[in-house]
């Protein structure tokens, strides 16, 4: 018989251990009520904002994060990591495991890291990543949502996070790549890395904004930011703070953030329910995913079970 699973409120008083327990039993009580309306519960009583950190491996992701976690802690902010990998195709793990890369203090009960694999999502956000998002936002003051940057993450992160950064460097081409896959009406922020690069990094900066600007065209679009920074000097880093602060602003006038957040939920239900039983489940599911935005997971499991008995369960699941 698996574990009792801790209530929200036994997490949040319980500090790092305690959560690493929730976390656990995302996946050893997978398919359960009680973890269904412990996230449930998580969801509906978020406490911190979550920033999505994405862009091409080797842009300095890592580092940038790094200092925002240092700056935010020196704030008084308490900070949680989900630290999304690649898997390992041998044991499903999580293949380069960011956390060794994020150098935070291990007796600090204000942060808290977590890596985790991205599984069969190219990169983005399996349903164990999304899970560890919405209980870590339930705590923390801010979440860090940290992707490779490999396929589908930079749009899957956008479905987990209330505010999109995306990172590019200097001299790499990714700009051009970036307006031609239209990932640029993704981002709500963008941070030029290794701003130190002289005149590299202005030219990439003027081309970023380049690609912004026909990408946000529409009146009254949040028009994404360009922020030259660099992580090693720590130069630009208040104006991107200064950025990302003004995003949140923004996303508090005309309930915008409580509309992200329900469309994430509905989304995370679709999206759950489309893996498991294909577009053919999804559509039969329709009509009752309709309590979606506010219990996403619970509704992902009764219509699992209708759908098991309609469908037939998927191969691979009892």
């Amino acid at each position: 018989m698996p574990a009792r699973l801790p209530s929200l409120a036994e997490i949040r008083d319980g500090g790092k251990p305690a959560l690493a327990r929730a976390l656990a039993a995302v996946e050893t009580a997978e398919g359960t009520e009680a973890l269904a309306a412990l996230l449930d519960a998580a969801a509906g009583d978020p406490r911190g904002r979550v920033l999505g950190v994405t862009g091409p491996p080797g842009v300095g992701k890592s580092t940038l994060t790094n200092q925002l976690i240092r700056r935010a802690r020196a704030a008084g902010r308490t900070v949680g990591v989900v630290a999304v990998d690649p898997s390992s195709r041998f044991t499903g793990g999580a293949l380069l495991g960011d956390r060794t890369r994020l150098r935070t203090d291990p007796d600090d009960a204000g942060v808290f890291v977590r890596s985790m694999a991205a599984r069969d999502r190219l990169g983005g956000l399996s349903d164990h990543a999304v899970a560890a998002v919405v209980l870590m936002r339930a705590v923390y003051d801010r979440v860090v949502v940290e992707s490779v940057g490999i396929g589908q993450s930079e749009a899957d992160i956008a479905f987990a996070a209330d505010t999109v950064l995306l990172c590019i460097q200097p001299g790499s081409g990714d700009s051009l790549q970036f307006m031609k896959a239209g990932v640029m009406e993704l981002p709500d922020v963008v941070a030029v890395t290794k701003g130190d690069m002289g005149e590299a990094a202005r030219r990439a900066r003027a081309d970023v904004e380049g690609a912004l600007t026909l990408a946000h065209a529409e009146a009254g679009a949040w028009k994404a930011p360009v922020v030259q920074v660099s992580s090693a000097t720590g130069a630009g880093l208040d104006d991107l703070e200064a950025a990302l602060g003004r995003h949140a602003d923004w996303l508090d006038g005309a309930a915008r953030l409580a509309e992200r957040r329900r469309a994430q939920a509905r989304h995370w239900a679709e999206d759950a329910l489309r893996v498991r039983y294909g577009t053919r489940g999804l559509a039969a599911a329709a009509a009752l995913l309709e309590a979606a935005g506010d219990r996403p997971f619970a509704s992902v499991l009764a219509v699992s079970r209708l759908l098991d008995g309609r469908l037939g369960a998927p191969a691979g699941r009892p």
